[in-house]
């Protein structure tokens, strides 16, 4: 009988503020101003729904909080908070998305969302990312 590991899938990826972007392209930001970090630990968690950051993450990028949202977590409901829009870029791919609070004792967690923006699957096996087989590999977006 054949045992299937599940692993984890990790992945690089830079999160940039987009308020930031948005001021460096109308020229009232330098470039070396744009608040951004780099992980290389971010783990694909297809549990999760969207992009979540650790508090001090998000304090670095210097996010606005806009807002609560209820969260189902392991064991019951949790109010979580949002942050305003960042980049995030993957494997050369890149997708626009609010911010989810969670604790600083987690890692950065990419959830369905970003995938499905981004145009990802999980390759078990290979425990890693892949362009989906669906479109080719190609990053493609599905409009109806």
């Amino acid at each position: 009988m054949e045992t299937t590991l599940m692993g984890k899938v990790l992945v690089t990826a830079k999160i940039e503020n987009l308020f930031d972007i948005e001021n460096r392209e109308r020229g009232s930001l330098a470039a070396d101003q744009v608040r951004s970090i780099e992980v290389t630990d971010a783990l694909v968690d297809t549990g999760a729904s969207g992009l979540l950051l650790p508090k001090r993450l998000i304090a670095q990028l210097g996010l606005r909080q806009f807002r609560i949202q209820q969260a189902r977590g392991i064991g019951d409901e949790v109010p979580m908070p949002m942050y305003s829009v960042v980049r995030l870029t993957i494997q050369g791919r890149e997708c626009s998305l609010d911010v989810g609070e969670i604790s600083d004792d987690l890692p950065v967690l990419i959830g369905q969302i970003p995938l499905e923006s981004l145009d990802f699957v999980v390759d078990l096996k290979g425990q890693r990312l892949i362009g989906n087989p669906a479109h080719g590999g190609e990053h493609i977006m599905d409009v109806f």
